[in-house]
């Protein structure tokens, strides 16, 4: 079990001590890295105390350290899982043989491309939520979002460290650009869509961490899996920090609807944005919204990139080992996919349907989550059930890209949708009253927003009424 190294100016526990010239070269990026924190990190706390968990061993039980820490001066650091001991390569046409060490020449390019892909969504994240702790619903919240944001950051730290160790002056350059562009920015964008949305408010926010993050959850699940050991590593040592993000969006939205729906019952034949309530056929419609986004990232239901990413090792599946068929060469999956106007059944090849293999956990994952909110509203006796819409619905990669389809996955002509789409997804009306309800911060210590309900307990042990964010 390694030990991370947490009096050196990088923590790590690579050993990067070891490696002058790695190591001079990570220290020249990190002023750059800490000047765009500053810049486009979280707006108005940085000068506060935060309690904050921070890494202290690569091991899955006592990893964290926690403390109040001004954001920063968060030890960002670089962290990979214990080796596998002899671990084989477990899909693909090379499977069997012993992973990679080193980035072999011939997929070069196309490792280059998931690490930067994956690292770019770090730091958009970061910026895409760098106002809201403006508007926090309370200082548990306030804690909560910059956890999330420094682990963020430490994510790319944990991609720039692949493209510096294994990819020479194109990884340094790459690690460059990943601090220049912006997110939303018109000239200079993120690389994928999800990731130049704005977010402006905590429903938002909530519903990203819980769609989007868990979209995050998939990918490094099947880059968890490459033959390439280093990412590997990374990315199971990543899975451990990204559980408390998916758990942030699962639990904000469930305290959303509880209070609406507690509220509804308190209250009979009262409009719940008349009480300074999120409604829910609002909250089914960011739902809808940030879903269709999500699947967007997962790519094309049909993929060649995909198929070859399989076949030579590079991303693999979800729990690989889950399957029985690891070379996937002969097998088949069916697919619904729109030809002459209609929606009909297709088989593709297996590999070439590895987008939506991983798409399809992800769906089953999300439901669970959904279904916990529906109980909770069941509970306070609403007759009221959020749906996830259909993969079809308000899709911008794929298959279904520049066609319109009802949330039930039913066609639409342009019309229709005209007609309908307001029904379905926020509005500029909700947009403004959601703005309108978020105006203020609630930053007293165990106070929440009316718009939500306090959390069943705190962080760690620590109690709801803690002092998470020190103002003075």
């Amino acid at each position: 079990m390694s030990q991370i190294a947490t009096n050196e100016k990088i923590p790590n526990n690579v050993d990067l001590a070891s490696d002058r010239r790695l190591q001079r070269a990570l220290e020249q990026w990190q002023p750059s890295f800490v000047k765009w924190w500053v810049e486009m990190g979280p707006v108005g706390f940085q000068a506060h105390d935060v309690w904050l968990r921070t890494a202290i061993s690569a091991d899955s039980d006592g990893w964290a350290h926690f403390d109040y820490v001004k954001m920063p001066d968060y030890r960002w650091g670089i962290f990979l899982a214990d080796p596998v001991k002899d671990r084989r390569i477990g899909f693909g046409d090379e499977m069997g043989k012993p992973v990679w060490q080193e980035v072999p020449g011939e997929h070069r390019n196309a490792l280059r491309r998931l690490i930067v892909t994956q690292g770019d969504t770090e730091p958009a994240s970061v910026e895409q939520q760098r106002r809201l702790g403006e508007t926090a619903p309370s200082l548990y919240d306030l804690r909560n979002l910059f956890q999330v944001n420094v682990e963020e950051g430490r994510h790319l730290w944990a991609m720039v460290y692949l493209l510096h160790s294994h990819f020479g002056r194109d990884g340094r350059e790459e690690a460059e650009a990943l601090l220049e562009r912006r997110s939303g920015d018109a000239d200079n964008p993120r690389i994928l869509g999800a990731f130049n949305a704005p977010m402006l408010d905590w429903l938002s926010f909530f519903m990203f961490t819980f769609f989007t993050d868990r979209d995050g959850k998939f990918q490094l699940l099947a880059l968890a899996e490459s033959s390439f050991d280093p990412l590997s590593r990374t990315t199971r040592f990543m899975l451990t920090e990204e559980a408390h993000h998916m758990f942030v969006g699962e639990t904000g939205v469930q305290r959303i609807v509880k209070r609406t729906a507690e509220q509804m019952k308190a209250n009979p034949g009262r409009e719940p944005r008349e009480l300074g309530l999120i409604d829910l056929p609002t909250v089914q419609r960011y739902l809808n919204y940030w879903y269709s986004q999500s699947l967007d990232l997962f790519g094309g239901e049909v993929s060649s990139n995909a198929a070859q990413y399989f076949a030579t090792g590079l991303k693999g599946r979800a729990h690989e080992d889950r399957y029985e068929d690891h070379v996937a060469l002969e097998g088949s999956y069916e697919m619904t996919v729109p030809k002459d106007g209609k929606l009909v059944e297709e088989s593709v090849s297996l590999r070439n349907a590895m987008n939506e293999i991983l798409r399809d956990a992800y769906v089953e994952d999300c439901q669970r989550g959904v279904d916990k909110w529906n109980k909770t509203i069941a509970e306070a006796g609403v007759d009221f059930e959020l749906r996830l819409p259909s993969r079809r619905f308000h899709r911008h990669v794929g298959l279904y890209a520049g066609m319109h389809f009802s949330p039930d996955g039913q066609p639409l002509d342009e019309a229709g949708w005209a007609a309908k789409q307001g029904d379905w997804l926020p509005s500029p009306a909700d947009r403004a009253f959601i703005d309108e309800l978020m105006q203020e911060p609630v930053l007293e210590p165990g106070k929440m927003a009316n718009w939500i309900a306090a959390p069943n307990r705190g962080i760690k042990g620590k109690a709801v009424e803690f002092e998470y964010v020190r103002r003075d």
